[in-house]
């Protein structure tokens, strides 16, 4: 399976966090159209990372959500950008203080990036 794009892990991630949302709710989130969120689900769902069923406060409409090998994707997605930053750092010459202070504000910088 190829990689994931950075909108499709946006949309992903999203989807993750809450539970499922309807391709309008998505992309006011990501703060696009939602032509272009529609592009990136129906790439997810062909693929089998994403799935929609009708919503069951409104049988009008249809949500999408993550499925198992969504999640999967994601994880890897997340596991190669952390090797990729642990290497990073690595070869960065950063000092053990400037390493706990990265240590540190790193449970900030992931609330932030949630919040965006």
């Amino acid at each position: 399976m190829r990689e994931l794009t950075l909108p499709e892990v946006s949309a992903l991630s999203r989807l993750e966090r809450a539970g499922s949302a309807t391709t309008s709710e998505l992309a006011r989130a990501e703060q696009i159209t939602p032509q272009a969120i529609g592009v990136t689900l129906a790439g997810l769902e062909e693929r089998g990372l994403v799935k929609r069923r009708p919503d069951p406060a409104d049988g009008r409409r249809v949500v999408m959500s993550v499925t198992k090998s969504g999640q999967r994707a994601l994880r890897n997605s997340r596991s190669a950008r952390a090797e990729q930053l642990a290497k990073a750092l690595a070869a960065g010459g950063f000092t053990r203080a400037e390493l706990e202070t990265l240590m540190a504000a790193a449970p900030l910088i992931e609330r932030l990036g949630e919040s965006l």
